[in-house]
């Protein structure tokens, strides 16, 4: 399985900074330690051409030479630096190469990303640029060009906190399903309306989350019919992340993640995902459940290996 990594562009944040940076190392450490078979890849660096399939050329431009505004920047909530710049093309880059690797493959995955507060002219909570959007318009005009044919895809976003960047940037664009499950009374305060959103309640724990989840699933399948999933498999609805408000056990957001893979693999839809939030108090927490979304995806990118023609 191949997975796309960004973290060694390490952003220089100030003492006590918030963000737990240290979290992507960790994680390719992990995955090398107990699951070697996944293959990790450098991710290519999204080009400007790219980037403006969802942002506006003010927005790139203004964030790649540093002339974006102060203001700007505390609403992302991270220092301007030229490796800030690099980090959030590679992330985005690296979601765009796990779209075409699970056309290729089945299941891919990048080992950052989910930034899906960022909207098309500006950024906000830890994110610049909106990698889901971008990758899953370019895959729409790749697979355009290959089939004439207008793929349909599905962003099935499970960060703690609404997609409201996502939401905004495929406002009444019927080929392009978003789907937010968060909490209700998290941040982002102003929330943008998703294709569907689920709201959870502080202290929601594994029993009512995962019947959300079928629900919307199953919703979204009566609406919807995706020919690429992205998914963004959030470690902070765990219930000691320190940002996340709801109560989901490390069996919880297995479950979760098993859900989802099994929703693309039953229909044959690739999947890639991201790793979006998380921010528990001992980062090694978060790491573990990012580890098991990879187990869960290895298996099911083994099932889609042994089906292959």
């Amino acid at each position: 399985m191949r997975a796309f990594y960004s973290g060694q562009f390490v952003l220089p944040l100030p003492p006590g900074h918030r963000f737990p940076m240290g979290r992507y190392a960790l994680l390719r450490e992990g995955l090398e330690r107990q699951l070697s078979q996944v293959e990790m890849f450098e991710a290519p660096r999204a080009t400007d051409g790219e980037l403006a399939l969802a942002h506006t050329p003010q927005w790139i431009a203004s964030i790649s030479d540093g002339s974006v505004s102060a203001a700007a920047m505390r609403e992302i909530g991270f220092p301007w630096s030229e490796a800030m710049v690099e980090r959030s093309r590679r992330s985005t880059g690296a979601t765009i190469a796990a779209c075409r690797a699970a056309f290729a493959d089945g299941v891919s995955a990048n080992m950052a990303g989910g930034t899906h507060h960022a909207s098309a002219d500006k950024g906000g909570g830890f994110c610049v640029f909106n990698d889901a959007a971008v990758a899953a318009r370019l895959m729409q005009a790749e697979h355009g060009r290959r089939a004439r044919t207008r793929l349909q895809v599905a962003i099935v976003d499970l960060d703690v906190h609404q997609g409201n960047g996502t939401a905004s940037i495929f406002h009444g664009d019927p080929s392009v399903f978003t789907l937010s499950i968060h909490g209700q009374k998290n941040f982002p305060f102003r929330k943008e309306a998703s294709d569907l959103d689920v709201e959870l309640p502080d202290g929601c724990g594994d029993a009512e989350y995962l019947a959300a989840l079928e629900h919307a699933l199953d919703d979204m399948e009566r609406r919807f019919a995706p020919g690429l999933v992205i998914y963004l498999a959030g470690a902070d609805p765990f219930e000691r992340d320190r940002l996340g408000r709801l109560k989901l056990s490390f069996d919880g957001l297995e479950a979760r993640d098993r859900r989802v893979f099994d929703f693309a693999w039953q229909r044959r839809i690739p999947l890639a995902f991201a790793m979006a939030g998380g921010y528990a108090a001992d980062i090694a927490e978060t790491v573990q459940v990012q580890l098991g979304t990879f187990r869960v995806a290895f298996e099911y990118w083994r099932r889609w290996q042994n089906a292959a023609p």
